[in-house]
């Protein structure tokens, strides 16, 4: 059964073909991005370097260790200097004390009941 909508699909066998050990010539040259040529345009402001110091055989890497490399990625992320109202609030939340920070929510929780029975005292009326 075929397809009634499709088109006829192309047989890799139909045509004249080819005999044995007539295989088309390789390529003899590969494809060559542009930008990935060795010499570089006089005006092109791309600077093509190889970062980091030179490195012995055997030597180990300290950023190929991923406990050492989250270590260092997480000492960045507390040293970053962000500011902003949110940051602001952060940092004051984050230097509160246990004590402090207790009072705070005892003192919002009276807040919240003391509106509770203020409305509840409103819609008895």
């Amino acid at each position: 059964m075929g397809n009634l909508c499709g088109k006829q699909s192309k047989d890799g066998f139909d045509g004249p073909g080819r005999t044995l050990g007539s295989a088309p010539a390789p390529a003899t040259k590969a494809s060559v991005p542009a930008g990935a040529n060795a010499k570089v345009s006089a005006g092109s402001t791309q600077k093509r370097t190889v970062g980091g110091p030179p490195r012995t055989l055997g030597e180990r890497n300290a950023a190929s260790d991923p406990r050492s490399a989250a270590a260092a990625a997480a000492e960045a992320r507390a040293n970053k200097n962000t500011t902003g109202d949110l940051q602001k609030k952060l940092d004051a939340q984050k230097r509160q004390t246990r004590e402090q920070t207790l009072k705070e929510v005892a003192n919002e929780n009276n807040r919240h009941r003391d509106a509770e029975e203020t409305r509840a005292a409103q819609t008895h009326l």
